[in-house]
């Protein structure tokens, strides 16, 4: 089943059935890498991809809303009467709902106030309709309170009014809700809070700069950090790149994600001798280019990598380019497929004509992308994704 010559970079989802906290995941990998092998498919130069969410489990990293609403009130050190301020978080039932929960259980005798960015989220998830804000902004400016909408909200795609899921989310906890849209960080100080959490995901440190000298303020990756009274549950992303899990449980993502990485990198080399590296992927950086939407709700696309892939740029040359320039040249199609080998192999400077249409992108970046479209949000069975010849 050893793949021909011919074929050229490629990936495969590997199946490795069901999953549960606490398994012996490395072990389980080992069983269907062996499988893998012996039909002659794992070869040095490989990428095995994990997604974050087994490895996660596996490692049964689990927090409760209980546990969260008590880290933000020792962090910041909120009573239960206090005003909470959260801005910018995405639209998202799975990634941001639960959260939610836990912060505003932090000061069920207070108020959280939302602040939500509009028409969409940073990733793309509508709030409202870009109809609609041009209107609000009409009758009310730049900023503009929840009730203050004429008419539904919904999502487009999933259908859900996420106004209302987050009010609704916040009153389940006692506390009072108080929704407002506006894409200025500066306005949740108008409300006086008591501490505030910037609760975007990629620009989460530029919010905060600006909120922090006014009001103490942190970011989602500040907690659920570390381990605290004996908890073993931490990531050092934090609260970034949660998933909601049963109950008012989160699933983290992956501790030591390079660490996990590299101690299986090590056991593979010495079960099969092969030398190959690995990639703990989560969503990939792709923008759906239906709906706008950009599917990398995760702090990065990968939580974990090898050495061998860790900062290393993807480059390439632009075949079109240089076959086009060869054949006006007059060379026969021999020499041409010659020239582009070399060319290829050569090193040229990033702003090279050579290179021209194919920008260098970090590996880790396109490895996890790949990986997550096989593999799929939608979930295809296949934890394990192996990835050939993609580094030469």
């Amino acid at each position: 089943m050893k793949l021909p010559d011919y074929v050229g970079p490629c990936a495969f989802g590997i199946k490795m059935g069901v999953i549960v906290p606490g398994c012996d995941f490395t072990g389980m990998m080992l069983d269907a890498l062996e499988k893998v092998d012996r039909d002659e498919l794992l070869s040095d130069g490989d990428v095995i991809c994990i997604t974050e969410s087994v490895v996660a489990r596996s490692q049964k990293n689990y927090v409760t809303t209980d546990e969260v609403a008590e880290e933000v009130q020792e962090v910041l050190s909120l009573k239960p009467h206090h005003r909470l301020g959260v801005v910018f978080p995405i639209a998202s039932r799975n990634r941001f709902a639960l959260v939610l929960k836990g912060l505003a259980q932090a000061v069920p005798q207070g108020e959280v106030v939302l602040q939500l960015s509009y028409p969409a989220d940073e990733v793309g998830n509508q709030i409202i309709s870009p109809e609609l804000a041009q209107e609000m902004e009409k009758k009310k400016g730049t900023c503009f309170a929840a009730e203050d909408l004429n008419r539904g909200h919904a999502h487009p795609l999933t259908g859900v009014d996420y106004i209302r899921l987050y009010k609704e989310t916040i009153e389940s906890t006692g506390a009072r809700p108080r929704i407002i849209l506006c894409n200025d960080p500066r306005k949740i100080l108008e409300y006086r809070p008591d501490a505030v959490i910037a609760a975007d995901i990629h620009t989460r440190e530029k919010t905060k700069a600006i909120i922090e000298p006014h009001v103490r303020c942190i970011t989602l990756q500040e907690l659920c950090c570390t381990s605290r009274g004996g908890r073993e549950a931490c990531c050092e992303w934090g609260l970034l790149g949660s998933n909601m899990s049963s109950g008012n449980r989160l699933k983290l993502a992956p501790r030591e994600g390079d660490r996990y990485a590299c101690d299986l990198q090590e056991q593979i080399k010495t079960k099969f001798g092969k030398e190959v590296e690995v990639v703990i992927y989560g969503d990939g950086a792709y923008k759906d280019p239906s709906s706008g939407i950009y599917e990398l709700a995760d702090p990065k696309p990968a939580f974990g990598v090898t050495p061998g892939i860790n900062s290393v740029m993807r480059t390439g040359v632009k075949y079109k380019y240089l076959i086009d320039l060869h054949h006006e040249e007059g060379k026969p199609e021999e020499e041409i497929r010659s020239m582009v080998e070399k060319a290829s192999k050569r090193e040229r400077e990033i702003n090279s004509i050579e290179s021209e249409g194919t920008t260098p992108r970090r590996l880790e970046d396109v490895l996890a992308s790949l990986a997550d479209l096989v593999s799929g949000s939608a979930d295809a069975g296949t934890p394990m994704v192996l990835v050939k010849r993609i580094i030469s």
